[in-house]
């Protein structure tokens, strides 16, 4: 199969690293002209730079803003022409007692995990619309259905991504736009290794092997029994927004690992 993004334009929140890096990095590989996101001017040229490095051939622009903040986020449409790929990126977390996570926590995560997607989606979906073609996909998680005890504020959030994309959806149904929802499980990302170092200089186990462990202590339903690397969810995110995948929208597309336990 022949992914050929040429002539398009995405914009990945909160890509300067990660997941949201590794899908610029496909969708640049396919051809398509990328945006890069961050929230300060050294992380965004850091990271155009260096994937202008692997890719010399890659149309990559910086597009440094805050989507978690209205201002921010109007600041980057203002800059910004019309986007055929949008990839709902930006999101926290972090392990945190029900009990003692208060108000603002909650908001800060629903303005990062939601709010950010909901506001960059109703603002570019219109001139896709009017095109009759783009795609927009959300990076939710498998938390959104395995919703984890210590992060109940997160699940939450991912849940919440799950609604609103299948909303959206069924919203322009008939546009030649697709609208999708991708669920990680565990993956090694830049986040989840740094979470991993202070073990791993411990026992002197590799960050890899540390996270293996924990998918197999943690995650037991899973069924590749490891990690899943930010390559392997982006290229589930750029088959998504292929044109080989027109029939595919409303969709939550999991790249869990089977962690998930069910056969839908």
């Amino acid at each position: 199969m022949n992914i050929d993004l040429t002539g398009k334009r995405a914009l990945i929140s909160a890509s300067t690293a990660g997941i949201g890096f590794a899908i610029a990095k496909g969708l640049a590989s396919s051809g398509a002209e990328v945006l890069i996101n961050g929230r300060n001017k050294k992380s965004v040229d850091d990271a155009v730079s260096r994937l202008q490095k692997e890719l010399p051939s890659a149309k990559v622009s910086p597009a440094v803003a805050d989507v978690s903040h209205p201002e921010g986020l109007n600041l980057l449409l203002s800059e910004i022409k019309e986007i055929d790929i949008l990839v709902n990126n930006a999101g926290i977390y972090g392990a945190e007692d029900f009990y003692t996570t208060d108000d603002a926590t909650w908001d800060n995560y629903w303005q990062t995990n939601v709010m950010s997607a909901v506001r960059l989606s109703r603002a570019l979906l219109p001139a896709m619309v009017e095109k009759g073609w783009g795609r927009v996909v959300f990076i939710s998680s498998e938390s959104a259905r395995n919703i984890p005890a210590d992060m109940i504020h997160y699940g939450v959030t991912k849940t919440a991504m799950l609604s609103l994309s299948r909303g959206l959806a069924k919203y322009v149904a008939g546009t030649g736009v697709t609208v999708n929802s991708v669920l990680p499980g565990p993956t090694l990302s830049d986040g989840f290794a740094n979470l991993m170092e202070d073990e791993a200089a411990r026992t002197g186990k590799s960050i890899e092997a540390l996270a293996n462990e924990f998918v197999v202590a943690h995650r037991p339903s899973s069924v590749i029994r490891r990690v899943a690397s930010v390559e392997e969810v982006a290229n589930m995110v750029v088959y998504t927004c292929s044109k080989q995948a027109s029939a595919t929208s409303g969709a939550a597309l999991r790249v869990d690992g089977g962690v998930i336990d069910d056969i839908i």
